[in-house]
């Protein structure tokens, strides 16, 4: 069984940091892309950072370009979340996501997630 477990979210002011965490089980990590989204208050999920198998390609979303920076540890089967400068506008609900990846390039757009975790709650005061 497939599982991912986010961990590191809380309340921040805003201008701070917090690192969040996606411990992964049941899934051959390294095999997989990985990827950050968050839920804010509204229907739509937005799509933030991915990282590629083994990582060596990023994207990012605008929004949280030259703040935001994604890593993985394949030893540790787990992939991480830096924020810093976080604005107001950042609060939500956070969720890593996993694709199957084809190849190590493979850099997965929001279609190719298959498995997510349950999230973890960012708040970031004015």
């Amino acid at each position: 069984q497939v599982q991912l477990v986010e961990s590191g979210g809380g309340l921040v002011q805003a201008g701070g940091s917090l690192r969040l965490s996606c411990v992964t089980s049941g899934l051959t990590f390294s095999n997989y892309a990985m990827g950050w989204f968050r839920q804010a208050p509204g229907p739509e999920q937005e799509f933030v950072t991915a990282i590629t198998r083994n990582g060596g390609k990023t994207r990012y979303a605008d929004p949280v370009k030259g703040r935001f920076t994604i890593s993985r540890d394949n030893a540790k089967n787990t992939v991480y979340l830096q924020m810093k400068s976080l604005k107001p506008e950042d609060t939500g609900v956070y969720v890593c996501a996993a694709a199957r990846a084809r190849y190590n390039g493979f850099l997965p757009i929001a279609i190719d997630f298959s498995s997510w975790g349950q999230g973890t709650q960012v708040t970031v005061s004015s």
